[in-house]
């Protein structure tokens, strides 16, 4: 069987970090490419790591010639310092990542977005996951993977103390978050990272969104 290759951004993320170890290990692929501002350390022999500008992301159009492309991008106000700097990792780098994937015909296009996302939502980091789901959807992708985890669990590069006690309560009070509110429940970034290389293997088309109570259901008996 001829192996695939895959192209992850956002690999130094809480997400991005565990894809790599989940991805590393799995025999379907022979050659990850990491996409990251930065150096950082890994010891994966099967991936390699490309430092780029993403304000420049087209001048790296021939690192998207793979199977499929993980988007694990994402940032808070508080880290960006401004809407306008939030919008640009959160929007504008992962539209432009998709359009450069449409543009090669990747097989599937996997990206990590929020509970909640809703173009007409009140608030803006919500509205902005949501414009980004719907501008994803407008470029008819052969395969669309959105993941919609509720508060992420596992080791970040900088400390959210917002989402640590909101990660801690949801915890403790996860047996009362069943039936409609399951989807609310903290989910561990390991699960998403394991359910987007499940969904990856999948042969289905169009567009697909999973809740975190979708996540787990996808990563059952592994």
């Amino acid at each position: 069987m001829t192996k695939k290759t895959a192209l992850i951004l956002g690999a130094t993320g809480v997400v991005g970090t565990q894809l790599i170890n989940v991805l590393s290990t799995n025999k379907n692929y022979e050659t990850i490419h990491l996409l990251s501002r930065r150096e950082f350390d890994f010891k994966d022999p099967i991936c390699e790591l490309h430092i780029v500008n993403f304000d420049n992301l087209e001048q790296y159009v021939d690192l998207f010639y793979v199977n499929d492309v993980f988007i694990c991008l994402g940032t808070t106000i508080k880290k960006a310092k401004t809407k306008e700097a939030f919008r640009k990792v959160d929007y504008d780098y992962v539209i432009e990542a998709g359009k450069l994937a449409k543009v090669v015909n990747v097989d599937n296009l996997l990206v990590i977005s929020a509970m909640g996302a809703d173009v007409k939502s009140k608030f803006f980091y919500s509205r902005v996951k949501g414009e980004m789901e719907e501008t994803l959807k407008q470029l008819k992708l052969n395969s669309l993977h959105i993941f919609r985890p509720s508060i992420l669990l596992g080791d970040r590069s900088e400390l959210r103390i917002g989402e640590k006690v909101t990660g801690t309560l949801s915890s403790f009070f996860k047996f009362l978050l069943i039936g409609p509110l399951r989807p609310y429940r903290a989910i561990r970034a390991k699960t998403v990272a394991t359910a987007m290389s499940i969904a990856a293997q999948s042969s289905s088309t169009g567009n697909h969104v999973y809740h975190s109570n979708e996540i787990e259901k996808l990563t059952s008996g592994r």
